[in-house]
């Protein structure tokens, strides 16, 4: 047995364990990373990557059959489902190396591709290695849950990590779950040929903003894409290239591939953490708001936190810790100002409080600024103009944002930012943005909020009234 002494054990090489890896290195923390499977994590390899390439190549296919519109005759495509899983084969391997065991040694990252387990409160097993370590971050993930539904383990099914390596194009893929992950590859497997049911046991991506919601689905529903709502799985049943998926209502679904997309669950079980006096939660390691676990030498962060499973908070979360492990520094983790976004088209975004929460929490002192997306000429020049967005305001501040729409996932930055550093929509308003784009709707929304207030205000017009009776 080898035994190593460092300051900032890792364990997990995903987006949030990279970037804790990278930055404490190269702060000058001696640094050691432990990854039992691939580096890059789920998002690289399994998650928000290939997902989005399969999605572009669905948008290509649709674009040749939706041509018309724009003066370009409407073809079908002719798609090879084989080349597109190529493709994304490829995007991977272009961003591999940001992400590769070389890159990090060459930070001065001691990888050690093995998993790791406690066996104190400051030690971990890996391998044939021994680690002791000041500091320790959990950085594992979480993984595809697969709910017990009766029949299940007699059936072929995919998930997240096998989906992108099937290589034949499906006749018809049964997705069991309507969340972000369900509905994108609903709309993309469709696009690319495949006809596809969405059974989902209560409302299609129902965390998200209801009206919003209801835009993405009736697109899909449009596209093709069958969807259940209200349908609980009670049993699935049948073979390969036969799959039956069997409601509590009655309902059989027939299909010849199944795909499950029902949620996730963090990996915690290879850790030992009763060794290290970590307790767990339901959907994951309890943390405080700093980050760390039970173990006050021990932070978690990103999935296995047991909060927003994004891969964009685990990279914050990662500066959380950097700021509070290597500088000893105050440091909390907040959620207000966390995006999401889920890339069907249209795309459906959301800062903050959704209107329901925001209403529940503020009363009559909420405000709802909205613009639709067909008052945009930049929108309406790409014949994008299904959508709205939606801004939550109190006393002049924006605490939430909704889009749905054409880059719905471009636009919800600014609004972040805005939640972030407690912005003003007078500020927002005045932002210049350029003409025509699609980043004008959110100056245009900030306008909607003063409209009432300049334009249907009587004091305003009088005011106006005596000072042009007194300019020469």
């Amino acid at each position: 047995m080898t035994e190593l002494k460092t300051d900032i054990l890792v364990i997990g090489a995903g987006s949030g364990g990279l970037s804790v890896a990278a930055g404490a290195s190269q702060m000058g923390a001696d640094v050691v990373l432990l990854e039992g499977h691939k580096m890059g994590g789920d998002c690289l390899n399994f998650g928000c990557v290939p997902s989005k390439a399969l999605i572009a190549s669905g948008k290509a296919a649709y674009a040749h059959a939706h041509s018309s519109a724009f003066g370009i005759g409407d073809t079908v495509p002719q798609v090879d489902f084989a080349a597109a899983k190529d493709h994304v084969r490829d995007v991977i391997a272009q961003i591999e190396p940001m992400d590769s065991q070389e890159r990090f040694e060459g930070f001065g990252v001691k990888v050690i591709r093995e998993f790791g387990s406690f066996v104190s409160a400051t030690q971990v097993q890996a391998g044939h290695y021994t680690i002791t370590a000041r500091r320790i971050v959990i950085a594992t993930g979480s993984s595809p849950l697969v709910p017990p539904i009766p029949g299940l383990d007699q059936v072929p099914y995919y998930t997240n990590e096998t989906v992108f390596d099937l290589r034949d194009k499906p006749d018809h893929l049964l997705i069991i779950g309507g969340g972000p992950i369900g509905m994108e590859m609903a709309q993309a497997h469709a696009r690319l040929g495949s006809k596809v049911t969405v059974i989902e046991g209560m409302q299609a991506l129902g965390k998200d903003d209801p009206e919003a919601a209801a835009v993405v689905v009736e697109t899909l529903r449009n596209e093709g894409v069958a969807i259940h709502e209200q349908s609980l799985v009670a049993q699935i049943r049948g073979s390969e290239g036969a799959v039956e998926v069997v409601t509590e209502n009655g309902e059989i679904h027939k299909g010849s591939h199944l795909l499950l997309a029902v949620g996730r669950k963090a990996n915690v079980d290879q850790l030992n953490l009763e060794a290290a006096g970590i307790e767990q939660m339901r959907n994951g390691i309890r943390v405080d708001d700093a980050l760390r676990t039970t173990n006050r030498k021990v932070y978690a962060i990103g999935d296995v936190a047991g909060g927003m499973q994004f891969t964009h908070v685990a990279g914050y979360h990662a500066g959380i810790i950097i700021r509070s492990a290597l500088f000893g520094l105050p440091s909390k983790a907040k959620t207000a100002h966390i995006p999401w976004a889920t890339y069907t088209a249209p795309e459906l975004a959301q800062v903050g409080m959704t209107e329901t929460q925001a209403r529940a929490e503020y009363g009559d002192r909420l405000e709802v600024a909205r613009f639709d997306y067909h008052h945009n000429d930049r929108a309406v020049a790409e014949r994008k103009t299904k959508g709205f967005i939606k801004v939550m305001v109190v006393k002049g501040r924006p605490v939430g944002a909704t889009i749905v729409g054409h880059q719905a996932g471009e636009l919800i930055n600014l609004w972040s930012l805005a939640l972030a550093n407690n912005l003003k929509m007078g500020q927002i308003a005045a932002m210049v943005s350029p003409y025509p784009t699609i980043g004008e709707l959110n100056k245009r929304v900030a306008g909607a909020y003063f409209s009432p207030r300049l334009f249907e205000n009587q004091t305003v017009k009088n005011v106006v009234r005596l000072v042009q009776r007194w300019i020469p």
